[in-house]
């Protein structure tokens, strides 16, 4: 079989699609904006104790190590997708595994976010607990601040 120009450019921009698609459902639902958004919350909205300031940025630090591996999981899950797509050309058995790893990889990034919001909460008070968990439920499920 002899592959064309036209096939060429159709696996090129059928990767950078899947790519794209990846990237922006990681962002979307597992993305750092919603830990920077519960961070600046943590931050602005707790009154948070000396002590807790300073157990939160030891969090923080290792959270963006692991949150940078995860991420980058993703990303070559991505490429992979890319290149079976490319290999494939069609919705084949190669495909569907890189999919699958993609999805494993995200999966991934989700639990980490969560292990460390859990770890976060752990260095709260009870009153604080209250309105962490208010401010998680708002960022999970896209309900506005009361």
């Amino acid at each position: 079989m002899k592959i064309t120009g036209y096939q060429i450019a159709l696996a090129v921009l059928l990767a950078a699609l899947a790519g794209c698609l990846g990237a922006f459902a990681t962002d979307r639902w597992f993305g750092s904006h919603q830990s920077v958004g519960l961070h600046d919350f943590v931050h602005d909205e707790l009154d948070l104790t000396s002590q807790q300031t300073s157990q939160l940025d030891r969090l923080e630090e290792r959270f963006a190590i692991e949150n940078a591996q995860l991420e980058l999981s993703v990303r070559r899950s991505n490429a992979g997708l890319a290149a079976a797509i490319d290999n494939e050309q069609q919705y084949g058995p190669e495909v569907g595994a890189a999919i699958d790893q993609v999805h494993q990889s995200m999966g991934e990034l989700q639990k980490g976010t969560i292990r460390h919001v859990f770890a976060m909460r752990e260095i709260l008070n009870e009153d604080q607990r209250r309105q962490f968990d208010r401010q998680v439920s708002r960022s999970l499920t896209g309900q506005p601040k009361d």
